[in-house]
């Protein structure tokens, strides 16, 4: 038996997670750790609170006495999820990323070390490496390059992991993954925001030109993907996931709007956003190659399951727009 401190799992990907493990693997239990600020949500999970394999403990990663209540529920595995993690908000202050992503890295790596953790998997984002030009891929090699606070917090957490790994022999590997997109999504992010925005007749902003190039992933892909670097991920390794699906923001407004069948005056043009990234495109060869993953939920289908999604959780939708964030 496995038990998984899972951190940040009441969140998007966290809880997407969950379920798939839950799922899948009858000898995995799963212990959730999650402060439920305003991106965490005990309703993505509501229906597996009697599991009896999973227990949620409401906490903080950046204390030492919730992460160390957690490990003591016969914790084996780390899987860190718990990030603040939205650009703009980091733009506005950065106070809570550097908190929440740096620090509450260097806890848990603390954590794992005292406890004795049989692995940690630090799950981080592309937007390390910065951005591209109309060619070319990240790989696992590429310089790390953040261009704004939140990329930065997520690389400085990358930096220690590997630190930890090196100096203290910690069997840590870190995951980086493109744009992911699919149920519980916190609508602030664009394919959720626009989707809810559009199905209400409201306007959705698209920044500067519209032409900035994202890889598009299914949540449960990536999911996938950091379940395969817990198992068989090599100590200290980086592994890239992505959906080999790029699109400009601009394109991806048009076809769902298409796909909800409004029209194009919906799209309202605004500022762009400061520093921002023009192209992220993923080369997750190693991944296939030492993981034996590979993306499995084609974009069509994937994006056709999400809008599908948020017409049958409205109230879900609402819930989250009413609080105060």
């Amino acid at each position: 038996m496995a038990t998984l401190l899972v951190t940040g799992g009441c969140g998007f990907i966290g809880s997407n997670f969950v379920r798939h493990v839950l799922a899948t693997d009858p000898a995995i239990s799963v212990v959730n750790l999650d402060a439920l600020t305003y991106a965490g949500n005990l309703a993505n999970l509501a229906d597996l609170a009697t599991h009896p394999r999973y227990t949620f403990i409401k906490g903080d990663v950046t204390s030492r006495e919730d992460v160390r209540a957690a490990m003591r529920r016969d914790v084996t595995d780390i899987i860190h999820f718990a990030a603040e993690s939205h650009v703009d908000r980091s733009i506005q202050d950065s106070g809570p990323f550097v908190r929440t992503n740096v620090l509450g890295t260097q806890v848990l790596l603390d954590a794992a070390r005292e406890f004795g953790a049989k692995k940690y998997v630090q799950v981080s984002t592309d937007e390390v490496y910065g951005s591209l030009g109309a060619t070319g891929f990240f790989t696992e090699q590429t310089p790390l390059h953040p261009n704004s606070p939140y990329s930065a917090s997520k690389a400085a957490a990358d930096l220690l992991v590997q630190a930890y790994h090196h100096t203290f022999g910690l069997n840590a590997v870190i995951t980086r993954c493109s744009n992911n997109y699919g149920p519980y999504q916190f609508p602030e992010k664009l394919i959720p925001l626009f989707v809810t925005n559009i199905l209400n007749d409201i306007q959705v902003p698209v920044y500067g030109d519209g032409q900035q190039v994202r890889d598009w992933i299914h949540v449960l892909d990536h999911c996938r993907g950091v379940e395969a670097a817990w198992r068989n991920g090599k100590p200290g390794e980086v592994y890239n996931f992505g959906g080999r699906c790029e699109m400009t923001n601009l394109a991806l407004t048009h076809l769902l709007l298409k796909l909800l069948g409004k029209p194009d005056t919906l799209i309202k043009y605004v500022e762009d956003r400061l520093g921002h990234d023009r192209r992220y495109a993923i080369d997750c060869a190693k991944a296939e190659r030492e993981l034996g993953w590979s993306p499995q939920v084609t974009f069509d289908a994937g994006l056709a399951e999400t809008i599908a999604w948020y017409e049958a959780n409205t109230a879900w939708v609402a819930d989250l727009r009413s609080r105060k964030v």
